[in-house]
């Protein structure tokens, strides 16, 4: 880590957050298709009938999209540059979610409510900001370049 520049202490609390906001995406990812019943019993049937009708690329799309965000929170923590990779992977993962559920006819008693709509937003933006503020960072040599990024 020679030549890089100190971290202030905001970029700790913002990798830390981003830890955290990402380890529940990969946990409510983990508990879905690993069929919790205790997690999937808090949810509507017609809603966990849904998920499963998913075809398994876009369950993929969906991992790529949580554990890509894991993976860059926890570099940005490593101050590695790579962080900007995995944001950029989870990124693509999280489009590809949102255009299908976007698209896909959607079980009328599953119509997408404006709380749903607000959540992807809020999503989007986190996701968004993750991957501006790695870049930033890696310009500001606050992360490490190169083959040691």
């Amino acid at each position: 880590m020679s030549g890089q520049a100190k971290a202030p202490l905001w970029y700790w609390i913002i990798a830390l957050l981003a830890a955290l906001w990402n380890a529940y995406g990969c946990l409510d990812f983990t508990r879905t298709v690993t069929r919790d019943s205790a997690y999937l019993a808090a949810f509507p049937t017609e809603m966990v009938a849904y998920v499963d009708s998913f075809p398994l690329w876009l369950v993929g799309c969906w991992g790529l999209g949580v554990w890509g965000g894991l993976a860059g929170s926890l570099l940005l923590l490593v101050r590695s540059g790579r962080a900007v990779m995995a944001f950029l992977l989870s990124l693509a993962g999280l489009a590809a979610t949102t255009l299908y559920q976007a698209l896909d006819t959607v079980p009328e008693a599953l119509t997408h409510s404006v709380v749903d709509w607000v959540m992807t937003g809020a999503i989007w933006c986190v996701a968004l900001g993750l991957l501006g503020f790695a870049i930033r960072m890696r310009q500001r040599g606050v992360l490490a370049r190169g083959r040691n990024a």
